[in-house]
């Protein structure tokens, strides 16, 4: 009895110029300075005796996996992205990079900034490229309207601004 796994969905491999910064002063910080702190405790942990039951060792050695991951994460993810930090030869058009003002069925404004997937979460008004919104929008421009369907049902979208340059 063999288990089907499901394929992995294809993440897109761009990235704007302030997202591969602050991905490389993550990998530099852990580096550079998370890991030696980490190490050096470790060690000083294993000086004092009996491992098995040295909570300081345990979980210094733990979060020291962690680090290591994080590290190879980011090395393998810095090796195969591409920086995006020119606008493309349309700007009326939504492509990567952009950021849109939409307006939602209700009559809600809102503002986001379309970025790969590396960058959801740094900070608000990121939406992934990958998102099926994020989809949606690419290739639209101003006055256009974009439809999705959500778990709530069909959602509309209203495209009222198109820039690449940061509004604020």
């Amino acid at each position: 009895m063999s288990v089907e796994k499901k394929p992995l969905p294809k993440v897109s491999n761009y990235i704007t110029a302030e997202g591969e910064k602050r991905l490389r002063d993550e990998l530099k910080h852990l580096w550079k300075v998370e890991r030696p702190k980490v190490t050096q405790s470790v060690s000083d942990a294993a000086a004092l005796g009996d491992r098995s039951e040295n909570a300081e060792y345990i979980y210094g050695k733990k979060r020291l996996r962690e680090i290591d991951r994080r590290v190879r994460h980011l090395s393998k993810r810095l090796e195969v992205l591409s920086i995006v930090d020119k606008p493309p030869s349309d700007p009326t058009r939504i492509y990567f990079g952009a950021y849109v003002h939409i307006e939602d069925d209700e009559g809600q404004g809102h503002h986001y900034r379309l970025v790969g997937p590396d960058e959801i979460g740094e900070q608000p008004g990121y939406i992934s490229v990958d998102a099926p919104l994020g989809r949606a929008l690419l290739g639209k421009s101003a006055d256009s309207e974009v439809e999705i369907a959500t778990p709530g049902g069909w959602r509309s979208w209203y495209v009222l601004d198109v820039r690449y340059a940061d509004p604020s």
